[in-house]
């Protein structure tokens, strides 16, 4: 696979709120269950030829070695017949009842074994996304309080932070075990600071080292002196911090970045922060990242409102891909871009925090799969540029870098293997 990837997403998030009362599963309430296939059929109608999809976790994984496969046979299979390749996201937010939420200690070594039984059953899956938005997750889930243990410390923070990213890690090592050549996009949210007033930058430098702590443990990049003190000060141990240090696998991978308006906040004097709206824009915060990390960097997720003009998403649409060109042509090699999601979401401008179910029409079609301006938008520019981009893409047919003794599989996934596959 050699050409450029331009991509969209089906939404299927799936936190729960009300102390673990309720999920929002955004696959259901969207009713792809039902028009999955109308939904592939928009899909391949846009000229996409990568789809971000997941698997719905907490209808697939029952418990230990026990899987219902049934429908993501039925679409990854379809998939497969029409030559839609996945990104697969196996973690999206959210967690089987059975495991409870992100301060569970059991998580990461379950969840590699539910990701290799996944390679397992999907043999012809080179590309995923083990667990999306990985800062995202444990800030809304333990630091905000919106989701799942719904805590608000620092604590609860890093102990969610930490058992997210040793997941992604050992899921990683997992699938590799058994397709070599895996690839995997990272998908997280890039964000920027601003300082409202000289008073207020401490806390706005602080905030810019924190938004780094997912993808620095992710690939084993060594962090600050001040934030080794806040994850040490705040549950992590020497020797959890040292396992990032020694078992990432950052060259196999593509560093996923998502960015909306939202992304970019202003912080006070008193370290609260608000959105600031674009300031500095896709092109410069991806090059902050990118300085930092040295990966192929693919555009995994932006998007806006349709808003009563309806042309207010065409527009965004337009400064993000000038924005992808601009970071192309200062030499990043970035190898995608994605408009997320491919019909529109419910409860995203309230964070899922709850369930109002208000339509929020940020999608290339709506709930009646119907195309929006910017899905026509879309569709035009994928048609345009398609045949223009391949030379600077990333070949993906082989494998980053060797798998071998050197990056063996960490024991606790040698020792677990499944004994059920409910085939």
């Amino acid at each position: 696979m050699t050409h450029f990837m331009f991509s969209t997403g089906i939404e299927n998030s799936s936190p729960t709120i009300d102390n673990g009362r309720k999920r929002i599963d955004e696959m259901e309430i969207c009713d792809h269950y039902r028009r999955w296939r109308e939904d592939f059929d928009l899909t391949q109608d846009l000229g996409v030829k990568t789809l971000r999809y997941g698997v719905p976790l907490h209808i697939t994984w029952l418990g230990p070695d026990r899987y219902d496969w049934s429908f993501a046979d039925l679409t990854f299979g379809d998939l497969e017949k029409r030559g839609v390749i996945p990104i697969t996201d196996l973690c999206h937010f959210g967690v089987p009842d059975w495991i409870g939420n992100f301060q569970n200690p059991d998580f990461p070594d379950l969840f590699a074994c539910y990701a290799r039984a996944f390679a397992k059953r999907f043999p012809a899956v080179q590309l995923y996304t083990p667990v999306n938005e990985m800062f995202v997750c444990a800030t809304y889930s333990a630091a905000y309080g919106w989701w799942n243990e719904q805590l608000t410390t620092d604590r609860g923070f890093v102990t969610a932070l930490k058992h997210i990213v040793k997941a992604n890690v050992l899921a990683m090592h997992a699938i590799l075990a058994v397709r070599p050549d895996a690839i995997f996009i990272q998908s997280e949210s890039t964000e920027y600071f601003h300082a409202e007033n000289p008073q207020s930058l401490d806390h706005a430098e602080r905030l810019n080292e924190r938004r780094f702590l997912s993808l620095d443990l992710n690939y084993g990049r060594r962090v600050n002196s001040e934030m080794f003190r806040f994850l040490m000060d705040n549950g992590m141990s020497v020797d959890e911090y040292d396992f990032f240090m020694r078992e990432h696998l950052k060259s196999h991978c593509i560093m996923g970045n998502d960015y909306y308006w939202r992304n970019e906040h202003t912080v006070t004097k008193d370290g609260k922060t608000a959105s600031s709206g674009e300031i500095f824009g896709y092109n410069e915060i991806t090059r902050q990242y990118y300085e930092r990390y040295g990966l192929p960097v693919m555009h995994t997720e932006t998007n806006t409102s349709e808003g009563p003009c309806c042309d207010e998403a065409v527009r965004w649409l337009r400064k993000e891909w000038a924005n992808v060109l601009r970071v192309r042509n200062s030499g990043m090699p970035i190898v995608g871009f994605t408009w997320y999601s491919l019909i529109d979401q419910i409860d995203w401008d309230i964070a899922l925090r709850e369930a109002r179910g208000r339509v929020n029409p940020l999608g290339l079609y709506d709930l009646d799969r119907k195309p929006r301006a910017v899905g026509k938008a879309y569709k035009q520019l994928i048609k345009d540029w398609r045949e223009v981009l391949p030379a600077q893409s990333v070949c993906l047919k082989v494998p980053l870098a060797p798998y071998g003794p050197e990056r063996a599989e960490p024991r606790a996934v040698q020792q677990k293997t499944e004994t059920s596959e409910n085939r």
